[in-house]
């Protein structure tokens, strides 16, 4: 069966966004151009990655292509709105692939389909008919700036960390590791 490539040359809405509470959520990506929205599922720390990444890969496109790359994201751009239902998942993202096309003038995010094997790094980017189902965005700098400020901020609305460890807390309670599973009793003599 041949390879499908949801190309979003224009979008409307390129998101990051999550269905569950804190602790149980699952993380989506989700692109829409006219009436045709494609969401995929993707693990809360390659959405982080990927936000990382694109906000260094603007940075580099200012600097190398003089390029106009806001330093925040434009308030017409930011999208405080729910992912559109209803999220049908097309695919599990396994490897994500990231680029600048200078006769566009836009940053390219592709989104490929978890395999069982390795992903050949050519088809990456690619039109090649071999390799695994793929999603991809092009994006000026300001929408992928609104992105990357978006994907961060849903990454961390989850549950707080805990003061010591680091770890979430969970609503129900936390054995912290340093405490090493009891809790110092206050000391009420006095010295």
């Amino acid at each position: 069966m041949s390879r499908v490539i949801h190309v979003f040359r224009q979008p409307d809405r390129f998101i990051a966004g999550t269905v569950g509470e804190p602790g149980d959520r699952t993380f989506y990506l989700q692109a829409s151009e006219d009436v045709r929205t494609i969401s995929v599922t993707i693990e809360k720390q390659q959405v982080a990655v990927l936000a990382e990444r694109l906000a260094s890969l603007l940075e580099e496109v200012a600097n190398r292509f003089g390029a106009d790359v806001p330093e925040v994201a434009p308030d017409d751009l930011v999208d405080v709105d729910p992912l559109r239902v209803p999220v049908e998942e097309e695919f599990r993202v396994g490897t994500m692939g990231l680029g600048w096309d200078a006769e566009s003038k836009a940053v390219v995010i592709e989104l490929l389909a978890m395999t069982e094997g390795e992903v050949d790094e050519t088809v990456v980017l690619d039109d090649t008919e071999e390799g695994p189902d793929a999603v991809r965005v092009f994006l000026t700098p300001a929408a992928a700036r609104a992105f990357a400020e978006r994907a961060d901020r849903v990454v961390n609305a989850g549950r707080k960390p805990c003061p010591l460890c680091g770890e979430p807390l969970d609503p129900a309670g936390h054995i912290c590791p340093r405490q090493n599973g009891y809790r110092r009793e206050p000391d009420f003599t006095e010295g």
